[in-house]
């Protein structure tokens, strides 16, 4: 088996095959968690997910997660399941925030309504004026290069994973990879972890998958005694993930680090991939997260670091077989979602690979769905 990618998900696909007994290489160009995986920040989230397919895979996937807190150390992951809050600041979108969440609970979903006054009892320096919010008690976070780190060292230790990191993957086909570091490489099946880069990886089997990148912006504040006690985000945040737009979009996003720092999002753009710094983008992030805390006004911004998410056209990620080449899965295009989602996508392709009945139905994620489309 060959999995192409050591990020969060070829991590997690590797340590899934390694534990059912398979062999694997991991094959990555650059250094594990090289990609998107080491720019972002860990989120583990239902509360931005609406009811439907990728909610039933987040579900699992925080599930597993905390089964994965247990076996590997909580501090081994820096996880922390601390819970969510969405807040709302004026009426009407406090009314659409509270539609949102009965859906979602009728879709098995932990939601407390916060009213108002009782917002500062969650997060004491919140600014006032804010019309409610909702807690979300299973949104958790774990620093994603030591898990997938983690992961990986836990494959490994198994004997039956090898890791080939600064090795391009050249040419795919059926039963081999070739690569340009070690040869060709034998092997039943490929499994397609490339994040952003999915789309090119499909093309050298000559499969199509429209993965775009879809950049992103995060401060790093200085070292602070505890301020920011859950994942908080603005309502309109929803909104900036189900978006198709290529333009800019931002929403305030701020949430504290086991190690101290906070960090503030989250933007979203389509620009290739440019990784030029916007000092515009970065004052709007600030001066949104010190709209929600004001706190923040006077804290010192380290540093900023930027990402791309691997966006396909209608959010969901691509999980399975390809429709032409069964050889070839791909799990990848999670966009931001993908460090929450690994654990049960990784299961998922285990399943498949398997012959085993799939926890839930993957026909969502279905690689073909865009095939059907263009035709």
């Amino acid at each position: 088996m060959v999995v192409i990618g050591a990020g969060m998900i070829g991590a997690a696909c590797a340590d899934a095959l390694a534990t059912r007994g398979m062999r694997v290489a991991v094959v990555d160009r650059g250094p594990v968690v090289g990609g998107t995986t080491g720019a972002g920040e860990g989120n583990l989230l239902v509360s931005d997910k609406a009811p439907g397919p990728e909610l039933e895979l987040a579900v699992e996937s925080l599930r597993l997660w905390g089964e994965l807190a247990g076996e590997l150390g909580a501090r081994a992951l820096e996880y922390e399941p601390k819970g969510g809050l969405v807040v709302a600041r004026d009426q009407r979108a406090f009314a659409e925030l509270r539609a949102s969440a009965e859906l979602q609970r009728a879709a098995g979903v932990t939601a407390v309504d916060v009213p108002a006054d009782g917002l500062r009892e969650w997060e004491p320096h919140l600014a006032p004026g804010l019309a409610g919010g909702v807690h979300y008690p299973q949104d958790a976070q774990v620093q994603p290069a030591l898990a997938a780190a983690a992961l990986l060292r836990r494959a490994r230790a198994t004997g039956r994973v090898d890791l080939l990191t600064a090795t391009a993957v050249t040419g795919l086909a059926k039963g081999r990879v070739e690569t340009d570091a070690h040869g060709t490489l034998h092997c039943g099946a490929v499994v397609n972890a490339a994040g952003t880069w999915g789309g090119e990886v499909a093309a050298l089997a000559g499969a199509t998958l429209p993965v775009l990148p879809r950049r992103g912006f995060v401060l790093v504040t200085e070292p602070l005694p505890p301020l920011v006690r859950h994942k908080v985000y603005a309502a309109d945040y929803v909104a900036d993930v189900a978006s198709g737009s290529a333009d800019l979009q931002s929403s305030a996003v701020v949430e504290g680090t086991a190690a101290g720092p906070v960090l503030i999002g989250a933007s979203r753009e389509r620009v290739g991939f440019d990784r030029s710094l916007s000092a515009p983008v970065l004052a709007r992030l600030a001066a949104q997260a010190a709209e929600l805390f004001p706190v923040l006004r006077d804290v010192r911004v380290l540093r900023a670091y930027r990402g791309f998410r691997p966006y396909l056209p209608d959010h969901l990620p691509a999980i399975g077989p390809d429709p032409d080449r069964p050889w070839l899965l791909h799990a990848c295009g999670h966009e931001g979602a993908g460090i929450g989602l690994a654990p049960a996508t990784a299961r998922l392709i285990a399943q498949l690979l398997d012959g085993e009945k799939p926890f839930m139905d993957p026909a969502a994620f279905g690689p073909g769905r865009f095939e059907k489309e263009e035709s």
